[in-house]
């Protein structure tokens, strides 16, 4: 049998508020994009007592046994919802990890959103939302890769048709541990994110958003405050914001020629840091 190809896109946050914690858990709202960095999966049925999952590329070494793959498919296992078939996964990845990005997740809400497709399963909403939230608090927001605003009672409002951004991706040489990151967090803020609106979505509204964990990731690692001040001060047409719990920072400009400048300022003094010009999707 011949793999299926799947494109898994990168998951940036344009901004991120945390707004309570409840339990162990902290409530967040934040508006989401995904953008044109993506890892390659492929996926086919084989016959064998076992799936197996194969990493390749750039940033296939260190992911943990217990992938978030792995999670989904024993899951699906343990519900009988895949009949016993098997399947050898191959991913090809392009996403950085550690950089808020959401690689990991977003891996398995695509492989969840083709088992879906291809009617290799059946679920309802109900048992949609239970799976993913057992592999990852985002990985619901994979199944419907476009423009995105998270309340903090998990209500998804997606946006479609809007303006289209440039962003430049940095990630240094070190990753963030989420969890580290969100241990951090001491405040809390104000919802503004409470009523829906497109304009949520314009340039010049996102301009002025925030992410909370900036100030907690920079006081940690003060060289991303650095390489923030560094692209802001390239160029003052666009905005930088830290994507999730970082490492990554996302620069965003509505100009690709802006976009190229900046990348070609920041390699000048940036050499062995990794960045890519994406657009949103």
């Amino acid at each position: 049998m011949a793999y299926e190809k799947i494109k898994s896109y990168a998951k940036i946050n344009l901004s991120l508020n945390i707004i309570r914690k409840s339990q162990n858990l902290h409530k967040i709202e934040s508006i989401i994009a995904f953008v044109s960095l993506h890892d390659v999966i492929f996926i086919k049925k084989i016959q064998s007592q076992k799936h197996i999952i194969v990493f390749n590329g750039k940033f296939s070494k260190n992911i943990p046994k217990n992938n978030s793959i792995l999670k989904l498919l024993n899951l699906l296992d343990k519900e009988k919802l895949l009949n016993n078939q098997k399947f050898k996964i191959k991913i090809d990845k392009n996403i950085p990890s550690k950089a808020g990005l959401g690689g990991g997740s977003m891996n398995a809400a695509h492989i969840l959103k083709y088992l879906i497709k291809q009617k290799i399963i059946k679920l309802s909403k109900k048992q949609i939302s239970s799976i993913c939230k057992s592999i990852g608090s985002d990985v619901i927001l994979g199944l419907n890769f476009t423009y995105s605003v998270l309340k903090s009672n998990n209500e998804i409002k997606q946006f479609h048709n809007c303006k289209k951004f440039y962003t430049l991706i940095v990630k240094p040489n070190f990753g963030c541990s989420t969890k580290d990151i969100y241990s951090g967090v001491k405040k809390f803020s104000k919802t503004r994110l409470n009523k829906f609106s497109k304009k949520m979505i314009k340039f010049d509204y996102l301009k002025n958003l925030s992410n909370s964990l900036e100030t907690i990731a920079f006081s940690r690692y003060p060289q991303l405050k650095n390489i923030k001040y560094h692209l802001e001060k390239s160029s003052n047409q666009g905005f930088v914001r830290m994507t999730g719990s970082g490492s990554a920072l996302v620069a965003y400009f509505k100009s690709k020629k802006i976009c190229d400048y900046v990348k070609k300022e920041f390699k000048k003094k940036y050499k062995n840091y990794w960045c890519i010009i994406a657009k949103t999707i």
